[in-house]
Parts: structure tokens; C-alpha cells; sequence
């Protein structure tokens, strides 16, 4: 008589040896506690001690939450994107190895953590907040080496939904919208409230030829164009002009930006 083969239970399986081990949690906590750390302004080799990680890892966990940046990490990232337009995740790693003459290891050092591999689908938000500064970051950089309309264009879009002030210190955001074949209209939709206005891109262009120097004593300065008083504070959000002392207090104070 043959011995009855015995049913598996349901969610059977081999156990896991540390079932309440997250790994997504445990970075998490591991990222926040880095950036709290860079913030006091302590070295990557002092965070790694306090918090006993490598110190390539701590510099991984400060890019992933975008507070970390540098020529060489700007390059990685620019030169990987690039390639992950056309190519898969390893690929365009072994390209960009190949391209900055680079050891794979080194590569993903200066990129991001995967988002939904390392952490939870409740942090997506919070990774993506790093990684629209980091992008905001290299679109600026990108137009200052190179001061082209294109490349300020670039810029605009990448600061759309963020929040701005005007001269009196009243918030504002922007989009861009696509119109029917899918690329941007060269048009901001202004936020304010209930209200939303139309800011044309010429208007822009024409304020930035306006710029004459360092501190823009009001809006009208740039020109007398329409829309003036939210490329004022689109300007000073971008780092490209300065006010005078009394307006910071309605209009606040940009962190300096690293050269």
C-alpha cells in the first residue's frame, strides 16, 4: 500500500531565517539617519563610523535622498541617463563604465537606489523629491556652461510645480502643459489660488535679456511685461538675480547653491 502524499499547505514554504527584517525599512532608516548626519555637515568617513556603514554606501543613501552632489556623481548620472533612454538597467551601466572608463562597482556607487526594489511604495514619494532636486540641480548647471534658450527652457520645465513667491511674498506654482501631439506648449499656466494665468515663454526669454545686475530692486526692473511680477520670483527661486534685504523677509532665502 503506497504512503498518501501529503497536501501543502497554503503559504507553506521555507521560512525566512529573519522574518522581521525589513530591508526596505531598515534603509530607509539608514538614508534618513544619513542625511540628518550630512546635514550637520559631518564627513561621509564620520557618518559611516557613527552609523557603521561603509562610507561609498553612505554616499549612495545621500544620492538616493538627492542631498549629495558632485562633478563626478553629476557625470555618472547625466552619462548613465542617457544611455537608459535606449538600453536596459544593466546595460547602460556597462556602457557608462565603459564610456567614463570606470569599474561597474564605481558606476552604481554615484547612482540612486531602484526605487520599489530597496523601498516601500510609501516612500516612492519621498525618493522622487530627491530625485527632481538632483535634476533640477544638473538642468541649472547644464544652462550656465552652456546659456542657451534650449537649455533655460530645460530648466523651466524641471522647476514646474515647485513653489515660488512674488515680490509681496503671495505663493505661486506653474505647469507646463502638452498639447495634442505630446510635446510641451511654450506657455506656464500660473497657480494662484483659484485663479490660474497664462505666462508666455516669450515673456520669459525677454525678462532674462533684462537682467542687469545682481539685485533687482522690483519686478518692473526686468521690464514692463506681462506676467513680470512671477518671473521675478521664478528668477530669484533659480539663483539668477538677488533682492534687497527687506523683500527676502516676504520672499524668504534660497539655500546657496554649490558651484
Amino acid at each position: 500500500m503506497s504512503k498518501m502524499k501529503k497536501t501543502r499547505k497554503p503559504g507553506g514554504g521555507r521560512k525566512k531565517l529573519k522574518p522581521e527584517y525589513d530591508a526596505g525599512k531598515n534603509l530607509k532608516e539608514q538614508m534618513e539617519s544619513a542625511v540628518a548626519l550630512y546635514n550637520s555637515e559631518m564627513s561621509l568617513q564620520a557618518i559611516g563610523d557613527e552609523l557603521g556603514l561603509n562610507p561609498i554606501k553612505v554616499r549612495k543613501l545621500l544620492i538616493t535622498a538627492g542631498v549629495y552632489e558632485s562633478d563626478v556623481a553629476e557625470k555618472v548620472q547625466d552619462t548613465f541617463e542617457e544611455y537608459h533612454e535606449t538600453q536596459d538597467y544593466k546595460t547602460s551601466i556597462l556602457s557608462t563604465a565603459a564610456a567614463l572608463d570606470l569599474s561597474i562597482a564605481s558606476v552604481t556607487s554615484y547612482l540612486p537606489y531602484k526605487k520599489g526594489v530597496y523601498f516601500p511604495s510609501t516612500e516612492k514619494e519621498k525618493i522622487s523629491v530627491g530625485a527632481e532636486r538632483q535634476r533640477r540641480y544638473r538642468a541649472m548647471k547644464r544652462w550656465r556652461a552652456d546659456p542657451t534658450e534650449e537649455n533655460f527652457w530645460g530648466v523651466v520645465l524641471v522647476y514646474a510645480g515647485v513653489k515660488f513667491k512674488t515680490y509681496s511674498g503671495l505663493p505661486f506654482t506653474y505647469e507646463v502643459r502638452k498639447g495634442r501631439n505630446g510635446e510641451y506648449t511654450k506657455e506656464l499656466w500660473i497657480d494662484r489660488r483659484e485663479k490660474s494665468k497664462s505666462l508666455a515663454w516669450s515673456s520669459i526669454v525677454l525678462a532674462l535679456g533684462n537682467i542687469r545686475c545682481e539685485v533687482v530692486e522690483r519686478p518692473k526692473a526686468l521690464g514692463d511685461i506681462r506676467g513680470v511680477t512671477y518671473i521675478y520670483g521664478m528668477f530669484y527661486r533659480f539663483g539668477l538675480i538677488d533682492v534687497p534685504g527687506e523683500v527676502k523677509e516676504k520672499m524668504g532665502h534660497p539655500k546657496k547653491r554649490k558651484k
